[in-house]
This record gives structure tokens, C-alpha cells and sequence, in this order.
């Protein structure tokens, strides 16, 4: 799935081995109200519009597999199911339970926060180390770094030979949730360490502050790339990435390239300048 200016578009092969594609118009969520596109305020609704788009692309892919196959797409009743279960578990996994794993730490909130905060980081390392193994899991990882590759070859100005281009790139929403993590180390000491009653609340409450935070520093980094300050803010992202993305074949990087040149396709008959992410 490759998102640009205006439009997202899908691609996804066939078990005749076609590339089918798909693309459809994208209205951000900071678009429908001036105070949405606010500095620290814009960072939650890019989150919630990447994670929208990402659960649409699933939807569609998966309808696909399943009609080319003869069998009968779920229902939108059982995705949106499946959708609120699965962000809820998240929320349950990778934001409470870590903060119930940390006993207080005598007198320093410091350092429950930043014990928290590590505890957060390894659950997400386990968690990606224990999926990389399933081999479904494996094909999605290398059709992520499939779409990396195109998108800097893209921003490199290269469209003839995309092989030599790295998996990695610096606006992957990896990033995101490793910036997430740091930055809510340093909010969360704001609240220092109450009983857990009112700590768990106080974690999901202060969400959408982390997240305007995080989108503001990556922000920044995309700006100033050659600033060591930042380097060391998307290091962590960058290394996690090394898991969430796998070298991918020949016959998958033309998977993302025909959805780069799609969407590349709809925002020029759109007259708008082509911009990916």
C-alpha cells in the first residue's frame, strides 16, 4: 500500500500471478478542521488516518484473496470486529501491561517511568521476534521493505533500478511507535507514579499528548537529516525496522512498485503533486 497526496492505492498479485490495483481518494482527518492541522494536536490524527488506511488496505487485499479464490469476503460486521479487538488487545499489551509489570521503585518515579518505558520497548521486540517466525508474517515484512525500497527509489529520482535502494526508510510508522515509546518516558514522569488505578487511566489518556510529541520530533528529523540530535531520535526506529522488514524478491518489489505507480498516476490526473509516504 503506498498512501500520496490525495489518493491510496493497493496492489496485490493474484494467484495467476496478475497484479491487481486499486486506488481510491484519501480526505486526512486534519483536513476537515483547522485546529486538527495544530502543531502537537495534528500528531494523533495522522496516527489514527495511518492506521485507518492500514486496515482498509487489509480489508481490500484480503476481499480480493478470498473472491479469487471463489469464496465469499467477510462481512464488514466481522472486520470492524476484528479491527476494535485487535487495537484493543494492543492497547492492553503494549500500553497497560508493561506499566503493571513495574513495581514502584522507592522514592524515584524516575526511575519506575524509565524502567516502564523499557519494559514497553522489550514487550514490542518480543512481540515482533515471536511473528517474524510465522511465515505469513514473513511474506508481510518483505512486501514492507518492498515498499521502502520503491518509495526511495522514488525520492532518489531513480525509476529504472530500484534494486540497490535500502528496506529502511525514516518515515516508516516503526519510527512512530519507537518515538512513542521514548517520548511517553518523559511525559509520564509528569504524572510521576500514582496506584495503578489511576496510572492506567493517566497511560491512555495521555496518548494522543505522546503522539503529538512524537509526530512533531519525526517531523523535525525529516527536516534536518543530517543533524546528530535527531539521528539518535529515529536510531531506535531504524534498528527495529531491521525486523519489521526482510529482503524482498524481484516478484514483490514489482508488487510495489505497480502500487508507487498508481498512486503516482492518480494524484498527476488529479493535478497534484506526486508526494508518498
Amino acid at each position: 500500500m503506498i498512501r500520496g497526496r490525495g489518493t491510496m492505492s493497493i496492489a496485490c498479485r493474484l494467484g495467476d500471478g496478475a497484479i491487481h490495483t486499486h486506488s481510491e481518494p484519501v480526505r486526512p482527518l486534519a483536513a476537515r478542521s483547522w485546529w486538527l492541522r495544530l502543531p502537537f494536536i495534528r500528531g494523533t490524527p495522522a496516527l489514527i488516518d495511518a492506521l485507518s488506511l492500514g486496515f482498509r488496505a487489509l480489508i481490500w487485499s484480503a476481499d480480493v484473496a478470498v473472491a479469487s479464490e471463489g469464496g465469499k469476503p467477510a462481512g464488514r460486521a466481522m472486520w470492524w470486529l476484528t479491527i476494535i479487538g485487535a487495537s484493543a488487545i494492543g492497547i492492553v499489551v503494549f500500553v497497560l501491561l508493561p506499566s503493571l509489570m513495574v513495581p514502584r521503585i522507592r522514592h524515584s518515579p524516575l526511575a519506575s517511568n524509565v524502567v516502564e518505558g523499557v519494559v514497553r520497548m522489550a514487550v514490542f521486540l518480543a512481540y515482533v521476534l515471536v511473528i517474524m517466525r510465522m511465515k505469513e508474517i514473513q511474506r508481510i515484512f518483505q512486501y514492507h521493505g518492498a515498499e521502502h525500497r520503491v518509495i526511495n527509489a522514488f525520492e532518489a529520482g531513480e525509476q529504472s533500478d530500484n534494486s540497490r535502494f535500502s528496506r529502511i526508510h525514516r518515515r516508516c510508522g516503526t519510527n512512530f511507535i519507537a518515538t512513542v515509546i521514548v517520548v511517553g518516558i518523559v511525559v509520564h514522569l509528569a504524572f510521576g507514579w500514582p496506584p495503578w488505578y489511576w496510572r492506567l487511566p493517566i497511560r491512555i489518556l495521555s496518548l494522543p499528548i505522546i503522539a503529538g510529541i512524537s509526530y512533531e520530533l519525526l517531523r523535525a528529523a525529516s527536516r534536518h537529516p543530517t543533524s546528530g540530535l535527531f539521528a539518535i531520535l529515529v536510531a531506535p526506529g531504524l534498528l527495529i525496522q531491521r525486523f519489521t522488514t526482510r529482503e524482498p524478491t524481484p516478484d514483490q518489489v514489482e508488487v510495489a512498485q505497480a502500487a508507487l505507480n498508481a498512486v503516482l498516476a492518480a494524484d498527476r490526473n488529479a493535478g497534484r503533486q506526486p508526494v508518498t509516504s
